[in-house]
């Protein structure tokens, strides 16, 4: 990683508030109200990951010139913001079916290694003067993140109108890793 001092301003602009959306995001993901029900666990701690994801596309359209950036972190704004929209419409009806103490229990430790490993690596991206790269390489643990999470609720006994909108995440979210590899491929980050 680069040296702090060796930043552009806007480079050190961008990074603050990425890592402000970042710490967000962690603290409402890990103090999200959890109950018997994965299908709410899993949307209460979806939407804040889902609300950094927009906050962090919208930073970087601050910055960037580049218009498959741009055209990949608008796509992610109303993509999340459209799945945000979806599990809100269903929270009070996936917050009544119960799993039982071993599921909620397996449930949880799988999630919670999945969460902490996304928040390592998207704290730990690289940062450097192309804030295209850095945004990238903090977007991309970040899918990975909600695919892995969504792969994870799908092997319990949830809500099933929670079921096409985890799908929906799996589909999205892989094909903007695939994106986002090949751009980072062809701007040689």
């Amino acid at each position: 990683m680069s040296k702090q001092c060796e930043l552009s301003t806007a480079t050190k602009n961008y990074l603050a508030e990425f890592h402000c959306i970042l710490n967000r995001m962690v603290s409402g993901m890990t103090s999200a109200e959890l109950n018997n029900s994965i299908s709410h666990n899993f949307i209460v701690q979806m939407i804040p990951h889902h609300q950094a994801a927009i906050e962090m596309s919208e930073n970087i359209l601050k910055y960037t010139n580049n218009p498959e950036l741009k055209n990949i972190a608008s796509g992610i704004i109303t993509e999340q913001k459209k799945s945000i929209e979806n599990m809100c419409s269903i929270e009070c009806i996936c917050e009544k079916p119960e799993n039982s103490e071993k599921a909620l229990n397996s449930y949880e430790h799988n999630m919670r290694n999945i969460m902490y490993k996304m928040f390592c690596r998207m704290e730990n991206a690289n940062e450097n003067n192309r804030v295209n790269c850095n945004f990238m390489y903090e977007m991309i643990p970040h899918h990975i993140g909600a695919v892995e999470m969504s792969e994870l609720t799908l092997k319990y006994d949830i809500c099933k109108q929670l079921k096409p909108i985890l799908y929906a995440i799996i589909r999205s979210q892989k094909e903007g890793i695939e994106e986002m590899r090949n751009l980072l491929k062809c701007i040689d980050c």
